[in-house]
């Protein structure tokens, strides 16, 4: 059910199904028959009950995992393709030998751009990150939420138009993740990249997104996407309003029909 145009749209799903294999020779379903458009510069988070697909529909767009049936395409130009996505995992996976300033790095020195353009992105980011006093330290003295700073730059460091985020923040305690949203917030308000963001919170689904899409128990379909509406900048009071409670409250219904459909 793709919902934006042609002309502005930047990822576009068309009956998107996955089907893995299993050792006993059976199969399990993952997606089944997915449709979304999504819009440029648009913030979208996914939720859903855990199993239901959610990571494996980043890792498609992503193209670390090819899907069975149904087609992805990006737009609305020729121009956007792969090399164009950034994607952050859960864990920051950064390399312990390095620096922060040489993990930032890791991805362009793969491609052996080590010049001065290199070397200034990397110090942008850095104080994007407020990590401008850590760039020749190691991941093992920074907290858990540093090193998550330092996967989303180094996510950021070729400039990808599209980020995706498979619970990025989901190892974090309450008060750091609250904080890394907020400063996630701050980071894509300075140059509205396309987010999709995967989480287990609907607090933060709602707190961050332009629209959460909600999922259903495997296999994986849409059963809704909800307009948040709520006007921007976002800050955490904003949990605390009726209209922040009504959407949360929305989302948690549709879980809880759906589980119970199951």
């Amino acid at each position: 059910m793709p919902t934006s145009t042609d002309t502005d749209c930047v990822i576009r799903l068309d009956s998107l199904s996955m089907i893995y294999p299993t050792k006993s020779g059976g199969s399990v379903q993952a997606l089944d028959d997915i449709s979304l458009s999504v819009r440029a510069g648009e913030f979208i988070s996914i939720v859903g009950p855990s199993g239901c697909g959610k990571s494996t529909l980043l890792r498609i767009i992503m193209g670390l995992s090819r899907q069975t049936s149904g087609q992805v395409t990006f737009g609305p130009s020729d121009d956007t393709h792969r090399n164009q996505l950034g994607m952050v995992f859960q864990q920051p996976l950064l390399l312990p030998w390095r620096t922060v300033r040489k993990n930032l790095m890791t991805s362009p020195d793969l491609h052996h751009a080590r010049d001065a353009a290199t070397h200034a992105k990397a110090d942008e980011l850095l104080v994007m990150l407020g990590l401008q006093e850590f760039g020749d330290r190691y991941p093992n003295e920074l907290s858990g939420g540093m090193q998550q700073r330092v996967g989303i730059g180094r996510a950021l460091m070729h400039d990808p138009r599209i980020l995706l985020m498979d619970e990025p923040f989901g190892a974090l305690d309450a008060m750091t993740r609250d904080q890394m949203g907020l400063d996630l917030l701050r980071i894509w308000d300075s140059d509205r990249k396309t987010v999709l963001f995967v989480t287990h919170s609907i607090p933060e689904a709602v707190l961050l997104a332009d629209r959460v899409v909600v999922m259903t128990p495997r296999p994986g379909r849409l059963a809704d996407v909800v307009e948040v509406g709520l006007p921007r900048p976002r800050r955490l009071e904003n949990i605390n309003t009726p209209a922040f409670g009504e959407i949360v409250l929305k989302i948690r219904k549709l879980l809880d029909s759906e589980h119970s459909a199951h």
